[in-house]
């Protein structure tokens, strides 16, 4: 056997086949994987209270910043504040409470406050939770951020620093129903088969209005505020059209909340005020284009719905119908729709769409069904249905006795079809203008 070394000519395939071999190992196994994103929340969490992700660094600055952590330490609470845009696709599926829960398991578990941005990116809202579950009150903490008036025009920062106070100070809740007191009104339907929540992970009423003095002041508000709206409405046109921008349909809680205390002849005329002021600004739109469009569609479906209203639920369907042409006059002025836009504004509130704006969807299951549906809900009905209380639904009439609304058969309500926008992909003014409603109101 010849002891001569191999030849570099019969060396060559075999480095060659060691060569492929090694690069396969290493890519087969790497030495060190990628963190995940809540992996690189959680290491810079250990560094600083505070983490503000790509895409948030404009809504709190670094002194801002600073000035949170200090606040933090303060409290000697372990509170975490985890800023970064929500939505859906993203490694947390848009919900703030999945991200919450990622990064404390990160950061090992234990009883702690997590503060994050809301679900609904570029909304300014914060929402918090805490381990044990209510220990601090924070969920109820951020909740009373959201309606308290001096915080609705602050900023970002400015927000979360108003719930880590109101943290510290352990009044979550009081704050909560103080700040939602002229929300809340007796519910005739609370409590009837208005389902629960019990998925997980997923996303109150108060003493009764029910006295003549403060009937009578919540219709004379509405009126009061009605009278003031097509005043100040018919003022800015100044026989001219309008020049900037539209805004998005957001009435004043409040205002909703009058019109719930109010008798339903007062909400019919409020309804009409709104279809007219809507009329007025599509009237003063030059131009055509698919948003202004669906405004139109909306102001037709909204004087169909009106004409043939019958109860608070069908004029409630108004508010929802003027809700969508606000929508879409925003978007036709510049407000969204673009490149880099935010996600499309959220309907009226799926429970009771005069509790005005939801802010938040959630998960929830009718009661006696296993399956759970997505719905748009205001900031205190997503409260009541996360803690298995029974939100304020609105009702309707139906064989003599008041049911919630959702539960009247869907062939025979509109509202009951659709969840006043949270159901269903057609838009509202598409289904009355295929005679959805028309259709319906036969069958009453």
């Amino acid at each position: 056997m010849s002891t001569e070394p191999l030849a570099p000519r019969r060396l060559r395939p075999v480095v060659l086949v060691a060569a492929a071999l090694l690069l396969w190992l290493g890519a087969a196994f790497p030495a060190s994987a990628a963190p995940s994103p809540g992996e690189e929340i959680a290491d810079a969490l250990r560094t600083s209270p505070v983490y503000v992700g790509p895409g948030l660094e404009h809504a709190v600055t670094p002194e801002e910043r600073r000035d949170l952590v200090a606040r933090i330490e303060k409290t000697g609470i372990d509170i975490r504040v985890v800023l970064v845009p929500l939505v859906k696709g993203d490694p947390w599926n848009g919900d703030a409470e999945q991200l919450a829960h990622v990064v404390r398991d990160r950061l090992g578990g234990g009883d702690m406050v997590v503060l994050t941005s809301g679900d609904d990116f570029g909304s300014g809202d914060v929402q918090g939770f805490d381990w044990p579950r209510d220990r601090h009150q924070a969920r109820e903490a951020a909740s009373a951020v959201y309606h308290e008036e001096e915080m609705k025009e602050a900023g970002l920062a400015a927000r979360i620093e108003r719930a880590i106070e109101i943290i510290d100070a352990g009044n979550g809740s009081q704050a909560y129903e103080d700040a939602t007191a002229d929300l809340r009104t007796d519910a005739p339907g609370a409590g009837t088969g208005a389902g629960d929540s019990r998925a997980a992970g997923d996303d109150d009423t108060g003493d009764d209005a029910t006295g003549t003095t403060v009937g009578v002041l919540a219709v004379a508000a509405a009126l009061l505020l009605l009278g003031t709206t097509v005043l100040v409405r018919r003022r800015g046109r100044g026989g001219g059209r309008r020049t900037g921008p539209a805004s998005p349909f957001a009435a004043p809680q409040a205002v909703f909340a009058a019109a719930r205390a109010a008798d339903e002849e007062t909400l019919r005329r409020r309804a009409h005020e709104e279809v007219v002021a809507l009329g007025e600004e599509t009237g003063d739109r030059e131009g055509a284009g698919p948003a202004l469009a669906r405004a139109l569609d909306a102001y037709a479906a909204a004087g169909t719905v009106l004409d043939g209203a019958r109860g608070l639920p069908d004029l409630a369907g108004v508010l929802a119908l003027v809700a969508e042409g606000r929508d879409a006059l925003h978007e036709a002025d510049g407000g969204g729709g673009g490149k880099g836009a935010r996600q499309a504004p959220l309907p009226l509130c799926f429970f009771h769409p005069l509790h005005g704006r939801a802010d938040r969807t959630i998960r929830w299951r009718p009661m006696g069904r296993r399956d759970g549906l997505r719905v748009a809900a205001c900031a205190a009905c997503a409260s009541a249905v996360r803690e298995h209380r029974a939100p304020e639904v609105l009702t309707d009439r139906v064989d003599g006795r008041d049911v919630p609304y959702f539960e009247v058969a869907s062939e025979d309500s509109l509202w009951a079809a659709t969840g006043y926008g949270s159901l269903g992909d057609a838009s509202l003014a598409a289904r009355v203008a295929r005679g959805d409603f028309r259709r319906t109101a036969r069958g009453r």
